[in-house]
């Protein structure tokens, strides 16, 4: 692979290149590809999504909104210190193509605050309850109507490929999505590989997938047109990852390590002297001992250390990415930059401790059980009344059901993995409390 190629300003539709040089500084390409996403419905749907504690209404606890932009502030951090270094190194896309060390960090910010965006409400236990629908629950009676491939696709439901749906699908009128340029889309896949062959790898871009089947032509025009490389045979599609997938995902693994971690000492899951033993670990080095001191509150004193350990885990991703750029470039790097980190004993006992604390806490298990009940309820009666009227059989409760359905996914769908995957689209943007709205109307439990 090679950065001239990576850093591509294309976007979906265009027929020619978009050259770096021509670009107006005062509105770069990459930084539209930010202003779209976080103007985007989509993207504003976040801030009633769960991060940690579904359905929490303290303003301790972060929302998937919240950790969103803050992924994106240190995926920034990241993009402009590797870019500065790349720049060095390879100066010719400074002096020739016109590349600043920001454009690597505006790439980075934009898909970081993407890297959510398509997950369904509550948590990744959302995307189990979609999966957990049709492998053992009522969507299993489609499973011999669809492709191996199609199935897949709807048994391991995937906020990943979910998200690359978000920012490119097309509707009437609006080809192309949000038309991100191809670099800040290869930034954000993580998994470029779509859903079978599931095999066992050391390979951590093949942890999970990336694109439905529905998407797979347009993913796969993105990764060629950038010159990604192809690690996938017999027909089927999966490439190594963009160079800077690798920072979006050190962004996340940073924030959500250090962030949840604050919430839960903030919420009293974990106390305050677990806190300052593990985190102290990682900042050692850096502590402005008599500044500590003058910190009165348990509020301050976890916030200074907090910033301390995401400034050393950035520096140290950064080196991490750089010593290891060439083996990168050449698609031979399968580890996440965190795996490699001077630091990764110390993020394994934060995440050992929040996993212990915060994540199997009770109130977070009772909220993420209600959320399987809504999530399926709605998938079973809107799968249900969509598929009726696409066959003619629609009944009076199901022209009802629809109606409840938002105007803009009143699409026709020709074949029956479209209509699923449209019905699992349109939950997944649901927001936590919209998903409970819905659910108690549903069942007669509220009254508009």
């Amino acid at each position: 692979m090679n950065w001239e190629q990576l850093l591509s300003l294309k976007r979906q539709g265009d027929t020619s290149k978009r050259l770096r040089v021509e670009q107006d500084d005062t509105r770069l390409g990459f930084e539209v590809d930010y202003d779209r996403i976080i103007f985007s419905a989509a993207f504003r749907s976040l801030q009633d999504k769960t991060q940690v504690i579904p359905l929490s209404k303290t303003d301790f606890v972060h929302t998937r909104l919240t950790h969103s932009l803050e992924v994106s502030v240190v995926g920034r951090s990241l993009g402009r210190l590797v870019g500065k270094k790349i720049i060095e190194k390879y100066p010719y896309l400074k002096e020739v193509h016109g590349y600043h060390m920001n454009d690597f960090g505006a790439i980075v910010a934009a898909a970081s605050l993407a890297h959510d965006i398509g997950n369904p409400p509550f948590g990744h236990s959302g995307e189990k309850a979609i999966g957990e629908y049709f492998s053992s629950g009522k969507g299993l009676k489609y499973k011999d109507k669809l492709t191996a491939k199609q199935w897949q696709d709807l048994i391991d439901f995937e906020g990943n490929a979910n998200g690359f749906s978000v920012l490119t699908g097309s509707r009437p009128g609006i080809e192309g999505g949000l038309r991100i340029s191809y670099a800040t889309l290869g930034a954000f896949m993580k998994y470029p590989k779509e859903s079978l062959p599931k095999k066992p790898t050391n390979n951590i871009a093949d942890k999970k997938y990336g694109f439905f089947q529905s998407d797979k032509t347009f993913f796969q025009e993105v990764a060629e047109d950038m010159g990604m490389i192809s690690n996938k045979e017999d027909g089927d599609i999966g490439f190594e990852r963009h160079p800077l997938a690798y920072l979006v995902e050190a962004a996340d693994d940073i924030c959500y390590t250090i962030i949840d971690f604050e919430d839960g000492i903030n919420l009293g899951l974990v106390s305050e002297d677990y806190a300052l033993e593990y985190l102290i670990k990682l900042v050692k080095d850096n502590i402005g001992v008599a500044k500590y001191k003058l910190l009165e509150t348990k509020e301050d004193r976890i916030s200074y250390l907090r910033a301390l350990a995401i400034g050393a885990l950035i520096n140290d991703a950064v080196d991490v990415f750089i010593e290891n750029e060439e083996a990168i470039l050449a698609g031979n790097f399968p580890y996440a930059l965190t795996d490699k980190s001077k630091y990764k004993a110390q993020m394994n006992d934060i995440i050992n401790l929040s996993v212990e604390k915060i994540y199997q806490s009770r109130e977070v298990i009772e909220k993420e059980i209600v959320g399987y009940q809504i999530i399926q309820t709605l998938l079973d009666k809107f799968i249900t009344a969509f598929n009726n009227k696409y066959e003619g059989t629609a009944s009076n409760y199901d022209k009802l059901i629809l109606k409840m359905l938002p105007e803009k996914h009143h699409l026709e769908k020709g074949n029956l993995y479209e209509r699923l995957l449209h019905i699992c689209h349109y939950v997944s943007l649901l927001t936590d409390g919209n998903a409970l709205e819905l659910y108690e109307m549903i069942q007669g439990r509220k009254n508009k």
